[in-house]
């Protein structure tokens, strides 16, 4: 079994992310996010917008200042559209070449045996409503929560939807309906067939085992490096299944078994992955970017702790709200408590704090630019820097 260091898997990882140490182009193209998000395969969507919606994160994060609006026409606005809304890590944009392998989770789904528990009941115990409410969207086109007859009001919170929320996003679940477009980040539902290609529905749906060797072979070739959870974690594949799979990808060679130092588990790599001798970046990350969305292996690859804190209490909170890392070539060197003030027209840094192996003067001096980048990227003015954290007082003096 082939050994390699923690800086050889780091290197694998940022290269096979698109953190391959190359310059940024100054106005990215649309062919450039679209091989991003090719070789992504997906993007997390979050409700979040404290900061901007995290889907646009990625991008950003590996091509700087692209034009949101070029992402939105061939999200949700295009008739060719380029990407689909399904779950695939979680609620994700995905190409619209991967949909086959989608539907394994919408088939399941609509057999009662899908990811969400509630929805799998819903299925089974309100069968007659969802049947109208799928006959409603048939009939009448585009269709929001409020419009579904006899839906109710939602509780607040999350899971306190009201039953037309809940019918909708079962049938969105099962891949009966998906979304048309958004208002705002609401989501209005049309039937498949209306919004997905004709042709990309024709196509062959892999069987299962089948599907699930490619997913996992994909997710071995965007991670470049992982382990079995790792690259299960990444389409959010089913336990036997994924393994069953795995054992596919290792027989057919698109997957080699290696051992890592300091990994306690066996690593897989890509047979495809680079192994260059610099990779790395200068960006600033959504908390669900694929390089650190799974905490583990952010630890693993970079000695890096990292948890959200949304949903912390304040008063427990550590780093803040919304916290970004921050990676500075080949490591993660800090992270900002980051917030888009648009009334005032200032990207306010609530909290900036470097790692303890990180210079400050360094990690500041390359933070600014980056700073400024995404100001300008989100149509901001200002960018403010508050006085809390370690690293606070340095960027000051930069910002």
């Amino acid at each position: 079994m082939k050994a390699l260091s923690q800086a050889e898997a780091r290197r694998i990882a940022l290269a096979a992310q698109g953190f391959d140490a190359r310059h940024r182009a100054a106005k990215p193209t649309w062919s450039a996010l679209a091989r991003t998000m090719a070789r992504l395969h997906l993007l997390q969507i979050d409700s979040v917008n404290v900061l901007v919606r995290s889907h646009y994160l990625p991008l950003f994060s590996r091509l700087g200042n692209y034009d949101r609006s070029a992402l939105d026409r061939r999200t949700l606005e295009d008739k060719n559209r380029h990407v689909f809304e399904c779950w695939a890590h979680e609620a994700s944009l995905v190409p619209m070449d991967l949909h086959p392998l989608m539907r394994w989770r919408m088939h399941r789904a609509r057999a009662g045996d899908g990811i969400y528990h509630a929805m799998d009941r819903f299925t089974r115990d309100e069968a007659p409503f969802l049947k109208r409410t799928l006959n409603f969207v048939e009939k009448n086109g585009p269709t929001r929560v409020r419009e579904v007859p006899d839906g109710g009001k939602g509780e607040g919170g999350w899971w306190g939807w009201s039953k037309g929320k809940m019918a909708l996003e079962t049938l969105f679940d099962h891949g009966l309906v998906t979304t048309a477009r958004r208002d705002g980040f609401e989501r209005i539902y049309d039937l498949q067939e209306r919004v997905i290609p004709g042709d990309v529905l024709a196509r062959e749906t892999p069987p299962e085992r089948k599907t699930f060797r490619q997913l996992m072979a994909m997710a071995g070739e965007a991670l470049g490096i992982g382990t079995e959870i790792d690259l299960r974690d990444y389409f959010r594949l089913p336990v036997a299944e994924a393994k069953t799979a795995l054992a596919d990808c290792l027989a057919d060679g698109s997957l080699l078994e290696v051992r890592v130092d300091g990994w306690k588990s066996v690593a897989y790599l890509h047979r495809d992955a680079r192994r260059p001798r610099q990779a790395g970046g200068i960006a600033l990350l959504s908390p669900f970017d694929p390089l650190v969305w799974n905490r583990d292996r952010a630890e693993r690859l970079f000695s890096f702790h990292y948890r959200i804190e949304l949903y912390t209490p304040q008063k427990k909170r550590k780093f803040g709200y919304y916290v970004l890392p921050f990676l500075h070539h080949d490591r993660m060197a800090g992270r900002l408590c980051l917030k888009a003030d648009r009334e005032n027209s200032a990207l306010l840094v609530n909290a900036a704090h470097h790692e303890a192996d990180a210079d400050a003067a360094d990690t500041a001096r390359a933070l600014a630019p980056e700073l400024r980048l995404m100001a300008d990227w989100l149509e901001l003015a200002d960018v403010k820097v508050a006085r809390s954290g370690n690293l606070a007082a340095t960027l000051r003096k930069l910002s």
